[in-house]
C-alpha cells in the first residue's frame, strides 16, 4: 500500500471501493451509470478488481447479479478458495451501503484515486529513465509525454450527443451555407480541380498522398501546405522524417521563387534568381509554417507537439512508412495500422486535419502505365480504412520515367500529372490534372497558365522592380 521507492502511501480508498461494489450488488442496474467511467484496473485491491470484473462479465452475459451468481463466477475463475469466507465478504459489501443512490460519487472517488496512482507510476518510470542516462533527453521527454497523454486519453468521459440538438446545428449551418456557399467549405488545397473533388479538407480529416519515390508527393504536400498558410492564413505544421528543416526550406523557396532547385543546391543562382528569392522570402515571411525534422517521431509525440503549439490549422507528415509505432512489432503491417489509426485519432481529437505522404508498393512498377489503386498502398491494407481521402500521383510517362526525369520530350515541356482521388469519404472520387515543373518542385492547376494572376503570386515573372530593388 506504499510506494517502495518513497515509502509514501499510494492514493486509494478501500471504503469507496467497497461502497461502489456494494451499490452494484444492491442495485445491479446502477452499473449502466458507471461502466463507461470505471475499469477493473481502477480498483486498488486485486480482490476488488476481480469482483468488479465478474460483475461486468455477468452483466454482459445478461445474467442475474447477486451474491450467489457472483460467488459462482469468482470460484470458476479461482479467485477464492474459501467459499464461506468469500460469501461472507460479498455479503459484507452489500451491507456496506444503505442504497445505490450515491454510486456516481463512489465511482468518482475510485477513478480519481486511480488517476493519481497512474501518474505516480508514470513519474516513477520517467525518473528511472532519466536516472539511467541511457537515452537522450528528447527521447525521455517523448516517453513522458506519451505516458501522460495516454492517461488523459483513457479518462475521456464524453457522452452521447442528442439528435435533436445535432439537427438544429445542421440546419443552422445549412442556412448559412445557402447564403454563402463557400462559408463551410473545408480547407482549400489551392488547386481548384482537387478542391472540387474533395470539397475542401475537413477539420478532422486524414488525407493520404500516395506515390512511388520521386513522383512528387513531398512537393505536392509542401505546395498545399504553403497554399494553406499563405492564402488561408492558417498555421501549418510540417513533420519531415526524411529531409532536414533546411532542405525543406530550400525546396519551399525554390517552389515559391521559381528558382531551379539544383541551382540552389550548387549556389549557381543568377541576379534574377536573387530577385525572385527576395520576393518569395518577403511573401513567405508572413506565413506561419512550422517545421519539425525529428527522424523517429511517433503519433503520440506529434500530438503532444501540436497541443503545446496550439492553433495549428493543418499538419503535414512526410512520410508514413518512416514513422515509428508506439509499440514496436515484427509485423510491420500491424505497426503501420496502429500509426494510421493514431494519426486519424489525432486529427479527430485535436481537430487538426492531417495530410500524410505514403509510399506505394513496388508491384506498381512491374506493370506498364498502370494507374495506382488502393491495393498499392504499401505495408498495410488498413491505411485506406483510416484515411478519409486517398490521392495518388500518376504520370502518363512510362513507369521508368517519373516527373522530372529526362525523356524524349523537350525538358522545357511541362508534364501533366494526374491526381487520382481514389477514396473520398465526404465526396466524389475522380481525377484532377495538374502541371508539374520538376526543377522548381512546383505543381499548378492545368487550367491556369504561369502568368495567370489568379495562380499563386510566385508564378508570375519576377523583376528587380517587382522586388523593390534598383534596376
Amino acid at each position: 500500500m506504499t510506494n517502495a521507492d518513497t515509502g509514501r502511501r499510494l492514493p486509494f480508498s478501500v471504503l469507496a471501493e467497497q461502497a461502489l461494489l456494494g451499490s452494484l450488488l444492491i442495485d445491479p442496474a446502477a452499473l449502466t451509470d458507471i461502466i463507461d467511467k470505471v475499469r477493473p484496473d481502477d480498483f486498488y485491491l486485486p480482490e476488488h478488481k476481480s469482483i468488479y470484473s465478474a460483475i461486468v462479465s455477468l452483466s454482459s452475459s445478461s445474467r442475474e447479479i447477486d451474491v450467489i451468481t457472483l460467488l459462482d463466477t469468482l470460484e470458476k475463475e479461482k479467485v477464492y478458495d474459501d467459499r464461506a469466507g468469500a460469501e461472507s465478504y460479498l455479503r459484507t459489501l452489500s451491507d456496506s451501503v444503505p442504497s445505490a443512490l450515491n454510486v456516481a460519487d463512489y465511482a468518482r472517488i475510485v477513478t480519481e484515486k486511480s488517476v493519481m496512482r497512474q501518474l505516480i507510476e508514470a513519474c516513477d518510470g520517467i525518473s528511472q529513465r532519466a536516472y539511467s542516462e541511457q537515452e537522450k533527453p528528447d527521447e525521455v521527454l517523448e516517453y513522458a509525454e506519451g505516458l501522460i497523454s495516454n492517461i488523459a486519453a483513457g479518462r475521456d468521459t464524453r457522452s452521447f450527443s442528442q439528435l435533436n440538438q445535432l439537427m438544429n446545428k445542421v440546419l443552422t449551418d445549412l442556412e448559412e451555407l445557402s447564403r454563402d456557399p463557400e462559408a463551410f467549405e473545408g480547407i482549400k488545397t489551392g488547386y481548384s480541380e482537387v478542391d472540387r473533388l474533395l470539397s475542401g479538407i475537413g477539420s478532422t480529416d486524414l488525407v493520404l498522398i500516395g506515390a512511388r519515390p520521386g513522383m512528387g508527393k513531398t512537393s505536392l504536400a509542401l505546395n498545399i501546405a504553403v497554399n494553406v498558410a499563405v492564402k488561408s492564413g492558417l498555421k501549418v505544421a510540417v513533420f519531415s522524417l526524411e529531409m532536414s528543416d533546411e532542405q525543406l526550406a530550400s525546396r519551399i523557396l525554390s517552389s515559391q521563387a521559381m528558382v531551379d532547385s539544383t541551382a540552389m543546391r550548387t549556389g549557381k543562382v543568377t541576379q534574377d534568381d536573387w530577385t525572385r528569392l527576395a520576393a518569395a522570402v518577403d511573401r513567405l515571411g508572413k506565413a506561419k509554417i512550422l517545421i519539425d525534422d525529428t527522424s523517429s517521431v511517433t503519433a503520440t509525440s506529434m500530438k503532444a507537439k501540436l497541443r503545446r503549439e496550439g492553433g495549428v490549422g493543418l499538419a503535414v507528415v512526410d512520410y508514413l512508412q518512416l514513422m515509428t509505432g508506439e509499440h514496436r512489432s515484427e509485423n510491420r503491417n500491424l505497426e503501420i495500422s496502429e500509426i494510421t489509426r493514431n494519426l486519424k485519432l489525432m486529427a479527430k481529437e485535436l481537430r487538426v486535419p492531417v495530410i500524410c505522404c505514403a509510399q506505394l508498393s513496388r508491384d506498381i512498377e512491374k506493370a506498364t502505365n498502370r494507374k495506382p489503386q488502393l491495393s498499392d498502398l504499401r505495408d498495410s491494407g488498413s491505411i485506406e480504412q483510416d484515411a478519409d481521402s486517398v490521392m495518388f500521383i500518376y504520370s502518363s510517362q512510362s513507369r521508368q520515367q517519373r516527373p522530372g526525369e529526362p525523356s524524349e520530350r523537350e525538358e522545357s515541356e511541362t508534364p501533366v500529372v494526374e491526381i487520382i482521388v481514389a477514396k473520398n469519404r465526404h465526396g466524389a472520387t475522380g481525377t484532377a490534372r495538374l502541371n508539374f515543373i520538376p526543377k522548381y518542385t512546383t505543381f499548378y492547376s492545368s487550367e491556369r497558365s504561369l502568368s495567370d494572376r489568379d495562380a499563386p503570386p510566385e508564378f508570375g515573372k519576377a523583376s528587380r522592380k517587382d522586388a523593390g530593388l534598383p534596376g
